[in-house]
């Protein structure tokens, strides 16, 4: 067992009142913009920008800070297709007897269906895992805690650090997803936690307006 040690908090800041609403204020009104796109340009992205996103979820929270997270960064075309077409397999069935009607009356204002372009036509896909357990560097298997929740936690970190920079996503999770795994070649432990869709939009990108509609603060919030 690793003794603790403590160090000082030398990167917390503190900002005046004004300064702190202000800066809550800019981060609502920047995430409020972001909306889920499905109609992606075939731009290239900067590879930079993808791997600073991906340092920021990486310093998300996670149980006992094992950070049982893995992410599989594919911008090669031949691996983009092999994806599509193992996706699309998985969403044909969804959508033709696997998903239940309330569930498809659910996603009708969305505009969902069994194609996925997106995940060719996107410069970039990301491969989210979550990691049930992991090994250290003596061999010694270690069981990883709260996956579900720290692997969200980190690709929410992710999520917001791309639309900052710039980039549109889609979060996409065919069921089951797999065929992931072997894609990716990520061992059996992985489990497939969602594959996220980064680029810009298309020139004549349209998003559906059901998209837009947010729960004002009193339905999801009470204070106690």
């Amino acid at each position: 067992m690793t003794a603790l040690q403590l160090e000082p908090l030398g990167s917390y800041r503190e900002y005046p009142q004004d300064e702190m609403r202000e800066r809550a204020m800019r981060f609502h009104e920047e995430m409020s913009r972001r909306r889920t796109v499905r109609d992606f340009s075939s731009r290239p992205v900067d590879r930079a920008v993808i791997e600073s996103c991906l340092l920021a979820a990486g310093t998300a929270p996670s149980g006992a800070n094992l950070q049982p997270w893995h992410f599989t960064v594919i911008t090669d075309a031949a691996v983009k297709r092999r994806i599509r077409e193992a996706a699309e397999v998985e969403e044909q069935e969804f959508y033709n007897g696997r998903a239940p009607a309330e569930w498809l009356e659910a996603l009708a204002p969305l505009g969902t269906d069994a194609q996925k372009p997106f995940l060719e036509t996107a410069p970039v896909l990301i491969a989210i895992f979550a990691q049930r357990y992991g090994y250290l560097p003596d061999g010694r298997k270690v069981k990883h805690y709260y996956v579900p929740e720290s692997v969200g936690i980190a690709t929410g970190f992710l999520i917001a650090g791309l639309h900052s920079s710039g980039l549109a996503t889609l979060t996409h999770t065919p069921s089951p997803m797999n065929f992931l795994n072997r894609i990716c070649g990520r061992p059996d432990q992985e489990k497939p936690y969602l594959l996220l869709v980064v680029g810009y939009p298309a020139s004549d990108c349209k998003v559906p307006h059901a998209g837009g509609i947010k729960k004002p603060l009193p339905e999801f919030v009470d204070w106690k």
